[in-house]
């Protein structure tokens, strides 16, 4: 009795407290997105592009005070219910529509970029935990892939480093590519579909190719994250055989401890779970309605929070040699995704 009487004050001060934390950044990061859906709305500018920019404007606000931790919780949590929300319009009609020919090619994407990751790596003097730390992160995921392929790579004293910088640079190019990509499908003229799978077979995170994809129309965005949930999906196959191959072949190193992240995240499954549902018809249309709307507000918040925790200068903070290797990296990734679709094309 005394015991749950002691656990009860605890529990119930649990709630204030979190949203005290993360109150401040949540409610900065939900100003921004409704200013953002206001230029939207009377100037015509895409709001998620609109949300990322302004967001960047404030990214002191990311840097230190009250507002760091409520911005690292949008960015996140609030995200990936956005991401998973959005399967309740997904069904499997698209997934049909995009057929064995492109998910085939962006599966071949994401082993090649591995792959050309190694290459690069040997011919720029760089080792092969950053070859596979920074190509597995372009090719899959961007920084979740980060963090789950540094769980299982041997650490030695630039581990860390080596984290910190990829984790940064593919945030930072994801934001590039969030606003140069979609340039890009306009000029090379390519309809819904096939701006949906480039931006989705590209571009490093999920916020960034939400923001991509529905900065060019539904169509595109829905593909795009169908796209981009594919290559997600392909984290923890390249996971395993990472940690097999190291088993096998690498040098013996004490593990280390740490929690690592799951394999399969949870909003995927979700998202997963939505799209199943809503392909047998079991949604209903105000229902799908709702989620659509909640969805889309919350990748807006989300994306505003993904901007405020960006900088821009910090990428030239880091050595020539790491630069040029996660650069060729996603231009390698980009050129092979856009060659697979115009000889699909033709």
């Amino acid at each position: 009795m005394a015991t749950s009487s002691a656990s009860s004050p605890t529990l119930a001060s649990r709630v204030p407290a979190f949203f005290a934390d993360n109150g401040p950044g949540f409610a900065v990061s939900v100003v921004i997105a409704v200013a953002a859906q206001f230029l939207s709305d009377h100037y015509g500018a895409p709001a998620m592009l609109m949300a990322l920019l302004l967001g960047i404007a404030f990214h002191f606000l990311a840097e230190e005070g009250r507002c760091v931790p409520g911005i690292a919780f949008t960015s996140k949590t609030v995200l990936r219910i956005g991401v998973a929300l959005l399967g309740a319009r997904i069904s499997v009609e698209l997934l049909i529509g995009l057929g064995p020919a492109l998910i085939g090619l962006v599966v071949a994407g994401v082993i090649l970029t591995i792959l050309f990751g190694l290459l690069g790596a040997k011919l720029l003097g760089r080792g092969w935990r950053f070859a596979l730390l920074t190509g597995g992160s372009v090719a899959i995921c961007g920084a979740s892939a980060a963090m789950a392929i540094a769980a299982v790579l041997p650490k030695n004293e630039h581990s860390e480093r080596n984290l910190i910088f990829t984790v940064l640079s593919v945030t930072i190019l994801s934001t590039i590519a969030m606003i140069a990509y979609p340039i890009i499908t306009a000029w090379l003229e390519l309809d819904d579909l096939a701006a949906g799978v480039f931006l989705g077979g590209t571009i490093h995170d999920v916020a960034q190719v939400v923001g991509a994809g529905f900065s060019v129309s539904n169509e595109t965005g829905e593909t795009a994250t169908l796209v981009k949930l594919i290559r997600v999906t392909m984290l923890a196959p390249v996971v395993l055989v990472f940690a097999l191959i190291i088993r096998a072949y690498a040098e013996d190193d004490p593990a280390e401890g740490g929690k690592r992240p799951p394999l399969m995240p949870f909003f995927v499954i979700m998202f997963l779970v939505l799209a199943a549902i809503n392909s047998f018809g079991l949604i209903p249309s105000f229902l799908q309605g709702f989620l659509a709307d909640l969805s889309k507000w919350a990748l807006l918040v989300s994306i505003a929070a993904v901007g405020m925790k960006t900088s821009l200068k910090t990428i030239f903070d880091v050595g020539g040699q790491a630069i040029i290797l996660i650069v060729a990296q996603t231009v390698f990734i980009a050129c092979f995704i856009l060659f697979g679709l115009t000889y699909f094309a033709n």
